[in-house]
């Protein structure tokens, strides 16, 4: 998957890199070279959170989905970062070098072997690892995306015991949310916004030698909370209370279905789930339309 993911965006998005980057110049001609990273990598973040938080939503099915678009968001600022540093954003060696950066290789030339597999040794390879292991390696590589696991020689050491608390906070975010799924819009706007950051940091690294200066956004948070994680917030406990309150409803008014209570309590919590994503969802695709009418 990272490697499809990568070839694509290179493919597909490198072409838009240039432009954009070129675009950004002519609409701010007097920046200097820190500006233009600060505002690529400002827009860029925005996009990723967009992408993987918002626009998957909250039912658990869309993540993978999710997962993809805010990978892709990702892959497009880091081409904006490699076309800022003067290099062409189209050719495969980018490809090679988004691997690094998103921690599915270690260097750039096995990031090009693997690029360089046919579709035939690719399936060799996957079969001779075993499904086991390719499904780890998998789940290793979204796991160092969300920033559940740190990508190496990129990251400070973070102790076993804030890796098993980011580990339970997310289990805990995947049963409450099967239930209540607008908690994950804040969990995944926190965790896409703090893996955007990491890999832009890594990038400017990589293509300008120093780490970016903070982005616009980041010092509009600092004076005060950030409006989209309050708002993902809000609606979250909104959604819990509801579902909270449901549940109690019934208990307290001792409804049943055929003589028992759990199966009420069952339909209630499904139908409250379903009925909170499906409105999520519609509401965001309504909004979607109405910014492409307004364009």
């Amino acid at each position: 998957m990272p490697e499809e993911l990568a070839a694509f965006a290179v493919r597909e998005m490198g072409p838009r890199a240039r432009a954009r980057v070129e675009g950004l110049r002519h609409r701010l001609p007097d920046a200097d070279a820190e500006r233009l990273q600060a505002e690529t990598v400002a827009h860029g973040v925005r996009a990723s959170v967009t992408e993987g938080a918002f626009v998957g939503g909250p039912f658990l099915v869309w993540i993978p989905v999710a997962f993809c678009r805010a990978l892709l968001a990702q892959a497009q600022f880091v081409l904006e970062l490699a076309a800022l540093a003067g290099h062409d954003p189209r050719t495969p060696a980018r490809a090679a070098e988004l691997l690094v950066l998103q921690g599915a290789h270690p260097d750039t030339e096995s990031a090009a072997a693997a690029l360089a597999l046919t579709p035939a040794d690719a399936v060799a390879v996957s079969a001779g690892n075993g499904r086991t292991a390719g499904l780890w390696q998998v789940t290793m590589r979204m796991a160092s995306i969300l920033g559940l696991r740190a990508v190496e020689g990129a990251e400070a050491p973070v102790s076993w015991l804030t890796r098993v608390g980011q580990w339970l906070l997310l289990t805990v975010v995947i049963v409450v949310g099967m239930v209540v799924p607008l908690v994950w819009l804040p969990y995944m706007t926190v965790s896409y916004r703090r893996a955007g950051r990491a890999i832009a940091e890594r990038a400017c690294t990589f293509y300008f030698g120093t780490a970016t200066a903070p982005p616009a956004d980041d010092a509009q948070a600092q004076a005060g909370a950030d409006p989209g994680l309050v708002a993902a917030g809000v609606r979250a406990a909104v959604s819990v209370v509801l579902v909270v309150g449901l549940v109690l409803a019934v208990l307290l008014t001792g409804a049943t279905l055929a003589d028992r209570q759990w199966p009420l309590l069952v339909v209630v919590l499904t139908v409250a789930s379903v009925g909170v994503g499906a409105w999520w969802q519609l509401r965001r695709r309504a909004r979607d339309r109405r910014s492409e009418d307004a364009d």
